[in-house]
């Protein structure tokens, strides 16, 4: 990653509000191209809610999200996977009668037309889904949902890929062989926000993470270095990563 890249992802005093609970309170951050960026923080410090309101699943009550230098606050998901932008859910949600090859066309048909097109086949092999291809969603098992929510968002060729909660559940093989792959993604130029409670994992693939609690960001920069704070230890790293 660059330094003096331009970030493509820009979020200021981002505000959202659910009743009178606050589950963004004023959050800025910035992503550049080919950059991992990790969000993390304990349950309910906005981490899922950022990546929605990013998204276009929440419209903000405040503050502005930017992306490739356009204001995309409150624009609709489906419009925002045409610019650029996709994401993957904590829990899949593939069209479970359909295979796992028509998920993947049904992305591809309604995914970003100015850029070439993935391949399929290479796309499903790439995502260990070859062999399950022609199989009902359905019938995959938690893992391989995972990776077909992946492999449906990369079908559109997204320039900002958010990743909520991807590593939950996989295996250490698994864990090691998708690290890679995300890895991979950035070093062509991808940008990724990584939302993730396994902080091994995150401090294998992200480049910084921005630590949140309470909406707010507490810390900016290496997970290394989040560790000796005392406020992100006493909210939520000290006792978890020295596990």
């Amino acid at each position: 990653m660059s330094p003096e890249q331009t970030p493509i992802l820009n979020v200021s005093n981002l505000l959202k509000r659910f009743g009178g609970f606050h589950a963004l309170d004023g959050l800025s951050f910035h992503v550049v191209p080919g950059e991992i960026l990790g969000l993390v923080g304990p349950n309910g410090s906005g981490k899922t809610t950022a990546i929605n309101v990013i998204s276009g699943l929440y419209a903000p009550d405040g503050g502005e999200v930017t992306f490739d230098g356009a204001a995309i606050g409150g624009v609709a998901s489906h419009r925002l996977v045409h610019r650029g932008i996709n994401r993957t859910f904590q829990i899949p949600k593939p069209f479970l009668s359909l295979t796992v090859r028509q998920n993947v066309e049904v992305a591809l048909a309604y995914g970003r037309a100015a850029v070439t097109p993935p391949d399929i086949a290479e796309l499903l092999e790439e995502y260990r889904l070859d062999a399950v291809a022609d199989r009902p969603a359905a019938d995959l098992n938690s893992a391989q949902q995972k990776m077909l929510d992946l492999a449906r968002a990369l079908a559109t060729r997204p320039r900002l890929l958010l990743l909520d909660e991807l590593a939950a559940g996989l295996n250490p093989a698994e864990l090691d062989w998708i690290a890679g792959r995300i890895q991979a993604l950035a070093a062509g130029g991808m940008a990724i926000l990584v939302v993730e409670h396994l902080m091994g994992f995150i401090e294998h693939i992200t480049d910084r993470v921005i630590v949140l609690n309470a909406g707010k960001e507490i810390f900016e920069g290496k997970l290394a270095a989040a560790v000796r704070e005392p406020q992100v230890i006493e909210v939520f790293l000290g006792g978890e990563h020295a596990a």
